[in-house]
C-alpha cells in the first residue's frame, strides 16, 4: 500500500484506490452528508496530538442526528480511528476528514443506511501564511430556517464554492458573505473576527456555524484580558476596523490584509490577531489533548 493512501472505510484500513461507493447515494445526488475538519498535530514532546477530537467527533455525531442519518460509532471509536489511521499513514501533522455519506436512496425521504469514511493527509494552512485580499461577497448564506446552521453539512458548501470561485474570478484571496439580514457572517469556511480599539468583535451564533477554532479563539483572547463582543455589524462597520482574521480548522487563524477597497491601518505583526495566532500555535503543541498509544 502506498504511503498516505490508506483510508478507513466502513470498518476496514484501505488502499483508497480500492474504496467504493454507490453512484445512487443520495449524498452523492442531494448533498445528505456531514463532515469535519480536524488537524493533529506533533506536539512540543514528539508526540500526535488530535486537536479537541471529541469536540469534533461530537459534532459529527450531533450533525448525523440532525440530518437524520444512522450513525453508530462512539466519540471513543471514532477517536482511535483516526490515530490508527495517522499510524498507518505516518503522519504526525495532519489533516483529518471524516465523512459520512448515505446509502442507496433516489427519493428525499432519509436513506435507511449511512458509510464512514476518513482520511488524513499532509496540509497546509489553507489560506497560506500571508494576510489575505478579501472580497464582500455577492452571495449570503443560507437562512438559517432552511438548513441548520450548527451543522457541517455536505450539501451546503455548494454556497462556499460560489463565493470562493467568484472571489478568485475577481483577483481575490478570499470571499466574505453576510446572512440574509445583510449582517457580516462568515467566510467561506472561515469564522470571522475583527478589531477595534483594542477589542475583538465577532458576528454572533445563529446565522454562523459555531466554529471549534472560532471557540478556541475567544477562550485564548479572554485568558489574555482581550475583550471580545458576538455582535452583528454591517458591511460598513468594517470601513472603521483596525484588523480582522478568520478562524477554522483549515486556515487556523489567518490575517486579512483588506476587505474589498478598505486596507486595514494596523500592520498585521501589531495585531490582536497575530498575538493570539501566535498564542494558538502554542495552544495546540501542548500535551494537553488525549493521544493514542498502541498497545
Amino acid at each position: 500500500m502506498n504511503r498516505h493512501k490508506i483510508i478507513f472505510h466502513d470498518g476496514e484500513f484501505i488502499n483508497s484506490r480500492n474504496s467504493q461507493c454507490s453512484i445512487k447515494s443520495q449524498t452523492l445526488h442531494y448533498g445528505n452528508g456531514v463532515f469535519e475538519g480536524i488537524r493533529a498535530y506533533k506536539t512540543l514532546e514528539g508526540s500526535t496530538a488530535i486537536f479537541k477530537a471529541k469536540a469534533h467527533f461530537e459534532r459529527l455525531k450531533r450533525s448525523a442526528e440532525r440530518m437524520h442519518m444512522p450513525f453508530n460509532y462512539s466519540t471513543e471509536e471514532l477517536t482511535n480511528i483516526a490515530y490508527l489511521l495517522l499510524e498507518k499513514n505516518e503522519l504526525k501533522d495532519a489533516y483529518i476528514r471524516p465523512l459520512v455519506f448515505m446509502g442507496e436512496e433516489m427519493s428525499l425521504a432519509p436513506a435507511k443506511t449511512s458509510h464512514l469514511v476518513m482520511m488524513a493527509w499532509a496540509w497546509e494552512k489553507y489560506l497560506g501564511d500571508d494576510t489575505c485580499r478579501v472580497m464582500l461577497s455577492s452571495y449570503q448564506r443560507p437562512n438559517p430556517k432552511a438548513f441548520p446552521m450548527e451543522v457541517k453539512l455536505s450539501g451546503m458548501y455548494a454556497n462556499s464554492i460560489l463565493a470562493t470561485q467568484e472571489a478568485k474570478q475577481k483577483g481575490f484571496d478570499e470571499a466574505l458573505l453576510c446572512d440574509m439580514n445583510g449582517f457580516i457572517a462568515e467566510g467561506s469556511g472561515q469564522n470571522f473576527f475583527y478589531e477595534k480599539d483594542g477589542k475583538l468583535y465577532t458576528p454572533p451564533l445563529g446565522n454562523i456555524l459555531p466554529g471549534i477554532t472560532r471557540a478556541t479563539i475567544i477562550d485564548l483572547a479572554r485568558e489574555n484580558g482581550i475583550e471580545v463582543f458576538e455582535q452583528h455589524c454591517k458591511p460598513e462597520t468594517l470601513q472603521q476596523a483596525d484588523s480582522a482574521f478568520f478562524t477554522g480548522t483549515a486556515s487556523e487563524v489567518a490575517g486579512i490584509k483588506s476587505i474589498d477597497n478598505y486596507h486595514f491601518p494596523v500592520h498585521w505583526e501589531d495585531s490582536l490577531g497575530y498575538q493570539l495566532q501566535q498564542e494558538y500555535q502554542q495552544h495546540v503543541r501542548k500535551e494537553n489533548f488525549q493521544t493514542y498509544t498502541i498497545i
